[in-house]
Parts: structure tokens; sequence; C-alpha cells
């Protein structure tokens, strides 16, 4: 096998790594805003402050690997198709997409979540928080999904 072939074929494998770590985020992260989301701006602050020390957790666990493992390959990814010079534009597109989900998480919801670790966030100004927080994850839905779109055209 020649060099180029063996950088094409390192291409897509890592195409289809990152392709596959990325729909599982993108479902992950959509799973989590149509289902934990709302349930959890229904609960009222003593029910949501219960409940956060045994879930919080549990979903940085799930999340943690997703969301590194994720942008992780999507640079390799868009890397090996530079090199290889096929679907660049896609590639650096999921790539740099999955970068602004970790801006997200650097911008709001490192301090948002540590916030209600805390229990810093006020009874009666915890309905504001989960809408906020609500919307920033949607947003951060958005980027995923079309994060997994671009890999998807990068394969």
């Amino acid at each position: 096998m020649t060099d180029a072939g063996m950088i094409s074929g390192l291409a897509g494998l890592a195409g289809l790594a990152a392709a596959t770590l990325l729909g599982l985020l993108a479902g992950a992260l959509l799973a989590e805003g149509a289902l934990l989301v709302p349930y959890w701006r229904t609960l009222s602050a003593e029910q949501f402050y219960a409940l956060h020390p045994t879930y919080g957790p549990r979903l940085y666990r799930f999340y943690a690997p997703l969301t590194i493992a994720a942008p992780l390959a999507a640079l390799v990814s868009a890397g090996l198709a530079t090199a290889a010079g096929v679907h660049v534009a896609a590639a650096w597109g999921a790539a740099l997409l999955t970068l602004a989900l970790l801006a997200c998480y650097g911008l709001f919801f490192r301090a948002a979540n540590d916030a209600f670790t805390r229990h810093a966030v006020p009874a009666d100004e915890l309905p504001a928080a989960l809408a906020r927080w609500a919307a920033w994850h949607h947003v951060r839905v958005v980027i995923a999904i079309l994060a997994f779109v671009c890999s998807l055209l990068a394969l």
C-alpha cells in the first residue's frame, strides 16, 4: 500500500470514528434536552437540589468521555482529511463545531453546573437559571447536530 493509500484509509477510519462519536454525543444531548431538562424545570428548588447530588455526577461521568473523545476524533479526522486531500471543508467544519461545544462548556455550563452543585441559586431564581441552562443547552444541541452532519459529509 502506498503512503497516500494508507493516509486515505486512516482518514476514512478517523472520519468514521468522528461521525460515530459525534452522532452519539448529539443524540445524547438531544435526549437530555427532550427528557431531562423539561423534567428538571417542573421540580421545586427543594426537589431539584435533592436530586442534583445524584444525577449531576452521573451526567458528568457519562458526558465527559464523549465530550472529550468527539472533539479529539474530529480534529484527528480533519488533520487526516487534509493530509489525504478529501472532504477537507466538511471535516474541519465538524472539528471546529466540536470546539464550539467545548467553548459552550467553558463559557456557561461549568459555572452553571457548579452553582447548582453548591445550591448557590436561590429558590426564587432557580426557574430563570434553569431556563438559561435550557437555552444554552438548545444551542449546544444544534451545534452538535451540525457537527454530526459535517462529519457525515466528510465520509
